[in-house]
């Protein structure tokens, strides 16, 4: 069980859905009659450990995301903070924006989220200072150079697919974020890794998938 530690959860909308290819945001498609944004944002709201939660958006996205929380009417504090350029900057911004000692991230473009994985990514921080969600990856992944010839093949019980929601210590996610304010990361994991923190990996399932593309889209009202 968590101790009495203050726990903030960051839900990512503020993305550009580029690879999506319809010329908006995902997060606002609506999926058996609520918006995709709504299933993480009822998750995290009903979750026992989480006593507030941010939403990074784009400024000019503001009043639908506002709509969205009236509709839904969350019972928790909700802040909407403004995203930057790219998902590191956006988780910056939230972070640095909350005194909580732990925040739990999530793209909100991940609508089959469980609390399951909340209440242990958060569980998880009595003994790690981060934590993900991951499934085993089912293919052989392999690395290659940039004339595309493979250097190497990962192991593949060794080899994981990262998922969200991650958690962390705040105080240490600021700090390697101020630390490593130029690295080229796809997760606040790997700004952890930098330094040598252990990141602990918590399996998952396959349906926690997040949507890119517009296929995708079809998939998760499948699922659901």
């Amino acid at each position: 069980m968590i101790d009495t530690r203050t726990v903030t959860a960051i839900i990512l909308v503020a993305g550009n859905s580029t690879r999506y290819g319809q010329k908006r945001n995902k997060n606002f498609e609506i999926l058996n009659g609520k918006t995709v944004l709504s299933y993480s944002l009822n998750e995290f709201n009903k979750n026992k450990y989480i006593d507030n939660i941010i939403i990074a958006i784009k400024e000019t996205e503001k009043d639908k995301v506002e709509k969205i929380i009236t509709q839904e009417k969350p019972t928790k504090n909700i802040k909407i903070v403004t995203g930057g350029d790219t998902r590191k900057q956006s988780v910056y911004n939230c972070i640095t924006s909350t005194d909580s000692d732990i925040v739990i991230i999530h793209d909100g473009a991940r609508p089959v989220i469980k609390q399951e994985y909340i209440n242990k990514c958060i569980e998880n921080m009595n003994s790690v200072k981060g934590a993900t969600i991951g499934v085993k990856s089912k293919d052989t992944i392999k690395i290659a150079d940039g004339n595309n010839l493979v250097v190497n093949t990962t192991q593949r019980p060794n080899t994981w697919v990262i998922q969200t929601p991650q958690c962390f210590d705040r105080n240490v996610l600021v700090k390697m974020h101020n630390k490593y304010e130029n690295a080229d990361v796809t997760d606040d994991c790997q700004l952890l890794e930098l330094d040598n923190y252990n990141v602990k990996i918590i399996e998952g399932d396959y349906t926690n998938i997040k949507i890119t593309t517009f296929e995708d889209l079809g998939i998760v009202e499948g699922l659901m």
